[in-house]
């Protein structure tokens, strides 16, 4: 890659959940691709570029806990005539959920102590400004723009790792600098993680439930999946074309 950022990035609990589990939450082993773009979105992102995750490094032994935790059992409508959508053209009433009435508690099998290195390079989507220009060294300015935040530990709304009650940490790599080794117990052959979730596809559909909120456009968004395999805590992230609907 002709551009890259290396992010180590920490923390005390991560749940990465799976999508086949739907009741209890139950986190997949490692940080998924999609979780680490997040992370990198969460310190730098224009509409004019994307990230693209190349590596994820598993830096610390992958360990699960047991915790319940608090959640509701409904959410609010996006269609009908309490729904989002007739409330916004409406101009008045309620969107609001009384806790209280719909709180119970679940399981969840998440991961904690957890560290990941990511390995990422800038994808440039409009190569012209607002007036035809070709935008010269357009991935190098985005490159500089997220390592000037990330240094300064700066970030649009702090990173997570999965869910938003789990925050992420991160340090950015300087020029030069090495990941530190994984742990001897994924030294060793490879090791397949199973199925995973790669990221969301989101294509256009002229009555797609999705609304792109640059351009006005409607999508449908469709999971890609991928089979990961970890060698000495090193996933190869495949790129779109690899992976399966």
């Amino acid at each position: 890659m002709a551009y890259g950022v290396c992010l180590e990035i920490w923390g005390d609990y991560a749940s990465f959940n799976r999508p086949e589990m739907k009741v209890e939450r139950v986190s997949y082993e490692v940080m998924t691709p999609s979780a680490a773009r997040g992370i990198l979105e969460a310190i730098y992102w224009k509409p004019e570029m994307r990230w693209v995750v190349d590596r994820i490094r598993v830096l610390a032994p992958i360990r699960f806990t047991h915790v319940r935790r608090n959640e509701i059992d409904t959410k609010i409508p996006v269609k009908g005539p309490t729904g989002v959508g007739a409330v916004m053209q409406a101009g008045r009433g309620s969107l609001g959920i009384a806790v209280e009435e719909h709180r119970q508690q679940r399981a969840a099998v998440i991961l904690r102590d957890v560290r990941y290195g990511i390995e990422a390079h800038v994808e440039v989507l409009k190569t012209t400004d607002d007036q035809g220009v070709p935008m010269v060294h357009a991935e190098a300015k985005h490159l500089d723009m997220f390592k000037r935040r990330a240094s300064k530990g700066q970030y649009f709304h702090h990173p997570y790792l999965g869910c938003r009650e789990f925050p992420a940490f991160f340090r950015l790599l300087e020029e030069g600098e090495y990941f530190p080794p994984p742990p001897e117990e994924l030294r060793g052959p490879p090791r397949s993680l199973g199925y995973m979730l790669w990221d969301m596809e989101f294509i256009s559909r002229p009555k797609g439930p999705v609304v792109d909120s640059n351009r006005g456009r409607r999508l449908e968004a469709t999971p890609r999946f991928f089979s990961p395999l970890m060698v000495d805590g090193v996933i190869e992230v495949p790129a779109l074309s690899e992976t399966r609907g």
